[in-house]
């Protein structure tokens, strides 16, 4: 007997008859013998049609009240998915963030976990019942409701299997695990079997939609292991547990040298031209940026000749991010001392990942050779232990992780299947 939590995407519970097959699941997993919680998605595309019914009636919502909004979408898929699974013969009870016990700081529509009192799930499922939790929700210290932000639900899901001491937290989406590179884009890539926490976080902090980045690092911070697979399959998915775990993994001897790519669309590259080459330039520049709540990942400085001169620094950011920065520097302009600001919105962001960097040399050289003969150019480049990322133009991006994945031996020998078509 084991205590499972089961986590649900918005593809998974796309329709009834997708409820129907999710709760049948559920049932399985209960009837095995087995301890369940489940937290679901709200239904397919629910989250992004009531954020655009909320812009058709109001200019500028506020924050408390779109968080309200926006957990309609799990409660209607959590009380539905309750009965279907009561109606298959186990009782099932859904519970809303705030009902489940999880509590969260005052930041609207992006709130951080404080805490998690789960004595009513736990009551549920000891008495041989399922608890169904709605996802991406909980309550703040003013009884307001709050959401965690988009691909909340995994955070949830792994909060309250950290809080129950669950056996494994059972992340299900549209496709059979984490993948070698998106299936969507490079049909050549495959499962990967285990992967370490490392290395999950840098593929979700740089694309990878399979996971989220919150709740990766609680897992890893609690020792929760993971299980991502399909809801449309009985395939063993990808397992993400601590490095010790994984070098014990049966069959795994060696981390490969690179066990994934990631590719990110949603970033943009500002050029500052004409700072000044003096000690603190670049520290009152990134004040600016930073006082506007920019997040930052790459940063390259175009050193001059000569230590009399100007440089320009480049380095991404989210594109929601873009216009209040500019707005910043611009505003700050005569200050800095800068010529003038630059955007380019079309870049895309590659990324190797893989634990066996660390005792592999010339993967850089065989990164940019690939990239060299497909013609294409790298922009920026920035690296960490276990991954090489680079900036390239987001036209070619596709491209370059199809020859990226083909250069490192990463292709399998069939096209990978994708169920639904979300990758959530």
């Amino acid at each position: 007997m084991a205590l499972i939590v089961q986590k649900f995407g918005g593809s998974s519970v796309s329709d009834a008859a997708s409820i129907r097959r999710v709760a049948q699941r559920i049932v399985d997993a209960h009837k095995a013998g087995n301890k369940v919680v489940v937290v679901v998605s709200a239904m397919g595309d629910t989250t992004d049609d009531l954020i655009d019914l909320a812009t058709e009636v109001a200019s500028k919502p506020s924050a408390r009240e779109m968080d309200i909004l926006l957990t309609a979408g799990e409660r209607i898929s959590m009380a539905l998915l309750a009965m279907a699974v009561t109606d298959l013969g186990v009782p099932a009870f859904a519970f809303t963030g705030q009902q489940a016990g999880l509590r969260t700081d005052a930041s609207y529509g992006a709130a951080s976990i404080v805490g998690v009192v789960p004595e009513r799930i736990a009551r549920t499922v000891y008495n041989g019942g399922v608890a169904i939790i709605a996802g991406f929700q909980g309550v703040n210290e003013y009884n307001d409701v709050t959401t965690l932000g988009r691909g909340g639900s995994d955070t949830t899901a792994v909060a309250f299997a950290a809080a129950l001491n669950a056996d494994v937290c059972e992340i299900y989406s549209d496709v059979d695990g984490v993948f070698t590179a998106d299936p969507r884009i490079c049909k050549a890539a495959h499962k990967t079997d285990v992967l370490t926490y490392e290395e999950t976080l840098e593929m979700a902090a740089h694309g990878s939609k399979i996971l989220h980045l919150r709740a990766v690092e609680y897992a890893r911070r609690y020792g929760v292991p993971l299980h991502v697979r399909s809801s449309f399959s009985d395939k063993e998915g990808t397992w993400i547990v601590d490095e010790v775990t994984r070098d014990g993994w049966e069959g795994k001897n060696e981390a490969p040298v690179i066990s994934g790519l990631s590719h990110d669309r949603s970033q943009a590259k500002i050029t500052v031209v004409g700072v000044p080459n003096k000690p603190g330039a670049a520290s009152q520049l990134f004040s600016v940026v930073a006082a506007a709540n920019a997040n930052i990942d790459m940063i390259v400085q175009n050193q001059p000749v000569n230590m009399d001169g100007i440089a320009s620094i480049s380095f991404t950011l989210g594109i929601g991010d873009v216009e209040r920065t500019v707005e910043a520097l611009e505003a700050n302009k005569e200050k800095l001392g800068f010529d003038e600001v630059r955007t380019d919105m079309k870049v895309g962001i590659l990324s190797l990942v893989g634990a066996g960097m660390r005792s592999h040399p010339g993967v850089s050289a065989q990164l940019f050779e690939a990239l060299a003969v497909a013609g294409i150019n790298i922009e920026m480049i920035t690296t960490s232990e276990i991954r090489i990322s680079v900036v390239v133009d987001e036209a070619e991006l596709d491209e370059a992780v199809r020859v990226v994945h083909t250069a490192f031996g990463l292709d399998a020998e069939g096209e990978a299947i994708v169920y639904g078509g979300t990758g959530r």
